[in-house]
């Protein structure tokens, strides 16, 4: 018997993720969503990958400019997650008059601040049910040693962790 949707999601919600924000730049245009689905797919070469729903305003953005930044929020970051899920209206380039943005090796834009930011080339796409699973070779990463609080989702909210 096929498991209903409403049953996944809720069990899902008691999955602890890391709250990232995933950007892209590039002839496409700018675009960047919150992502708790993301994480590390093997070392060798260095692969991530983020799972984007295809309703994400900036979709097609990621698939024509064939890159990304996962930028893993701390726990100050809270109300940039909030304007990158479309919980405040700003959409689309507007969202990045929030937080300072820099940029790395392949243009996408690194959240300054961030925990961590993954700079990568997206290698492959999969479309599954109302999502696209994006496959991304890391090319640089930016450590912030400064930063010892995450920011997660867990049981639809969001928690601070400190660092032991």
């Amino acid at each position: 018997m096929p498991i209903e949707s409403k049953e996944f999601r809720n069990a899902m919600a008691r999955l602890p993720a890391a709250v990232n924000i995933v950007t892209t730049d590039g002839p496409a245009g700018l675009g960047g969503f919150t992502a708790s689905a993301v994480c590390s797919v093997t070392d060798s070469p260095a692969t991530l990958l983020v799972c984007m729903n295809r309703s994400v305003s900036s979709c097609e953005a990621f698939r024509a400019n064939g890159v990304l930044a996962v930028n893993t929020l701390c726990g100050s970051q809270q109300e940039l997650s909030g304007i990158f899920a479309g919980f405040t209206g700003v959409d689309g380039p507007a969202r990045f008059e929030a937080g300072n943005w820099g940029k790395l090796v392949t243009g996408a834009p690194v959240l300054e601040g961030a925990l961590v930011s993954f700079d990568a080339r997206i290698t492959d796409l999969i479309e599954k049910g109302t999502h696209l699973v994006l496959f991304a070779e890391i090319e640089a990463i930016r450590l912030d040693e400064g930063v010892d609080e995450a920011l997660l989702y867990f049981a639809r909210d969001y928690r601070r962790v400190l660092a032991a």
